[in-house]
């Protein structure tokens, strides 16, 4: 039993002290040619996607995500027969960042693009692009290129065919080459390797500053935070409380041994950890980890989650108890007497599960539908192992220190106000499903200053129900109110002020993971934006140099949901804002803008010959043949020489930390100036 829950202790921390690479390659391509009869052929691309990653399907339409393409650079001797075509397990679900519905695959995926044969020699070369994501990164565009040639079957004899050999292919890597761009006032036409100008590689150099970690290497510690939170809270409801001193009694007095009467505890608070990681893991089997991804964006399960949180919620209200069948919970309570041992332990451990029911449900309900609908696999198991923990906590503890149970405080009224205050938060997040549904069908029916407005009232009545002004069915007729009840309130009501100003606008960072995106807001009166200063590094870096400031290279896509979220979260706050406006030259690259250079650019990377055709493909490669890196978001603090001032930023919304990236940057420029 130890042995499992310190397993799932270890992964729990293992995946918080995790570190992503600089250079991801998370996805991995090969193409082959296949000859399907004399007059019709195939070019298949099978990819291997990393867990986690996913391939956006093809045409998504603009303003979305990058959609997998095929592209002709040459062809003769063979025309294209109809549409790119996915074949694979193809998620589909609503993405609120871009509000529209996108497509995309994951663990593997197949693109076939049918050409007709028009007799004699053929070649066909191009390539095929395609996007890449996780839930916190995005690879620019990647393309996966091809060139076949040979001679279609029936044709008249001639020279010996060129037999069409499969290519590999896969994500961008860092190249150890500098490279500087060479041309024009119309652009660059090639590229050249250098070693004293802006495209000089400075990956040591950046590697020595350190690297920063992300916001998701902590979620499985979140995960099992919020867990343990949830299991502290569902002890003190009416449910679970009670039977704490007879739970623990009954085992003291169930042996003369008192050693064995605290083994017997520890069993039992065990039991617990084991009954609720199971039910944990079961989610994860019966779903499967793909379609707990796809929770998060689909409309129909977000509109079923909203109304599940409605009747947990009047459930706490007092309006009707939710409880498993009476049969079940008598079934097992009988098997748990007519055992002995570990296992007549187990079956009572499991009796309080079901007993405790109408108490912990809507608790272990809402920690579910947050936990599951992260995506991460595990993420059930570590939510309700920190659940568990702190459900069983209190069984253990006063079996080792029984005198504890006199200074216990008696049950009463008090779990109640417990019970009805977690009935306000359940509707509170309801609203946060319901808002995605309402994105995903175009309702319009709640905006984002609608669902402010919304949470106002709710935690404004939270706050008087705590200081006593709202009655429900179970509350008792004692109007006084004790202190921390009374600071509760004005911690609610205080919550509910302090969102006003979001009916107006203001970015509400507090709340910015759960009302809709801004751009739902029809009266916006907020100002505070950052704007690139450039969108080309060249120009930048020269501006930069005249006005004698740092530069912040801010790798982005259209297509980049955390990038918008960055901006949104991190950027309008003022200590930001006023860094990056003031004291730096905001230089925003694109590593998906599609414009195409005035002229196709041929370089080599890792030994490969690879072509650059558009402005994105150009920004994609500094930034990997630059710094070594090739996901965005990714923030890098350089001197108007190129040379970098603090370690890569990634996606974190810590203002804090963003603002220490910023200052450190600034003052190592500075200190640098003056020597």
């Amino acid at each position: 039993m130890k042995k499992i829950l310190f397993s799932l202790l270890f992964i729990a921390i293992a995946g918080a002290m995790a570190v992503q690479a600089q250079i991801q390659e998370p996805v991995k391509f090969k193409s082959e040619w296949k000859n399907v009869s004399a007059t019709e052929a195939e070019i298949v691309f099978t990819a291997t996607i990393d867990q986690g990653w996913h391939v956006y399907s093809t045409d998504l339409g603009d303003g979305g995500p990058i959609s997998a393409t095929f592209n002709i650079d040459k062809i003769s001797g063979a025309e294209l027969a109809g549409k790119l075509r996915p074949v694979g397990k193809e998620i589909s679900g609503y993405d609120a960042m871009f509000e529209m519905n996108v497509r995309y695959f994951e663990h593997s995926v197949q693109f076939i693009q049918k050409l007709k044969l028009t007799g004699g020699a053929y070649q066909v070369e191009g390539f095929l692009e395609y996007g890449a994501c996780n839930d916190e990164n995005c690879l620019p565009p990647t393309q996966v290129e091809f060139n076949y040639s040979g001679k279609a079957e029936g044709a008249a004899p001639a020279a010996a065919p060129v037999a069409a050999a499969p290519v590999e292919a896969s994500a961008d890597t860092a190249s150890t080459e500098a490279v500087s761009v060479i041309g024009g006032a119309d652009g660059p036409t090639s590229i050249a390797v250098s070693g004293n100008d802006l495209w000089s590689p400075v990956i040591d150099e950046l590697n020595a500053l350190g690297e920063t970690t992300s916001q998701e290497d902590l979620s499985w510690i979140y995960i099992f935070i919020t867990g343990f939170v949830g299991g502290l809270v569902a002890l003190f409801t009416p449910c679970v409380w009670p039977i704490i001193p007879m739970t623990v009694s009954f085992f003291l007095k169930r042996s003369k041994d008192k050693k064995k009467g605290i083994r017997d505890a520890w069993t039992y608070g065990a039991s617990i950890v084991v009954i609720y990681v199971t039910l944990g893991l079961a989610i994860t089997g019966i779903f499967g980890a793909s379609a707990l991804n796809a929770l998060s964006t689909n409309a129909i399960f977000n509109i079923f989650f909203c109304l599940m949180l409605v009747v947990f919620a009047a459930s706490f209200f007092g309006a009707f108890e939710i409880t498993l069948p009476s049969k079940w919970s008598n079934a097992v309570d009988s098997k748990a007497e007519a055992t002995t041992g570990l296992l007549s332990i187990f079956l009572m451990a499991f009796t309080l599960s079901l007993v405790s029911f109408s108490c912990t449900g809507p608790i272990i309900g809402f920690l579910l539908v947050q936990v599951s609908t992260t995506g991460n696999m595990i993420a059930p198991a570590i939510g309700m192992l920190g659940f568990a923990i702190a459900l069983a906590l209190p069984f253990t503890l006063f079996a080792l220190f029984p005198s504890w149970l006199k200074s216990m405080p008696k049950s009463g009224g008090w779990m109640n106000v417990i019970k009805v205050t977690l009935g306000f938060l359940e509707l509170a997040f309801a609203l946060k499903f319901l808002s995605v549904a309402d994105l995903a069908y175009g309702w319009r029916i709640l905006d984002r200053e609608t669902f402010l407005a919304l949470w106002i009232v709710l935690f404004a009545l939270l706050g008087f129900y705590l200081l006593g002004k709202i009655k429900f069915p179970h509350d008792d007729d004692n109007t006084k109110v004790s202190v921390p009840r009374f600071f509760l309130a004005l911690a609610s009501l205080a919550f509910a002020v302090y969102m006003v100003p979001g009916l107006w606008g203001a970015p509400l960072k507090a709340v910015s993971a759960f009302a809709p995106p801004m751009k739902t807001q029809d009266f916006n009166l907020y100002t505070n934006e950052v704007h690139a200063q450039f969108t080309d590094y060249d120009l930048g870096m020269e501006y930069a140099r005249r006005q004698g400031k740092p530069v912040m290279l801010d790798f982005t896509g259209y297509g980049c949901v955390n990038c918008r979220k960055m901006e949104l979260a991190v950027w309008t706050d003022q200590k930001v804002s006023d860094l990056i406006n003031n004291d730096y030259v905001l230089i925003t690259l694109y590593v998906d803008d599609k414009t195409p250079l005035p002229a196709p650019m041929k370089i080599m990377e890792n030994g490969k010959e690879r072509t650059l055709r558009t402005v994105g493909d150009k920004w994609s490669y500094l930034q990997r043949v630059k710094f070594g890196a090739n996901a965005q978001p990714f923030y890098v603090l350089i001197d108007n020489e190129g040379l970098p001032l603090n370690k890569s930023y990634s996606y974190d919304e810590d203002i804090d930390l963003y603002v220490n990236f910023l200052q450190v940057g600034l003052d190592n420029y500075k200190k640098a100036k003056s020597e």
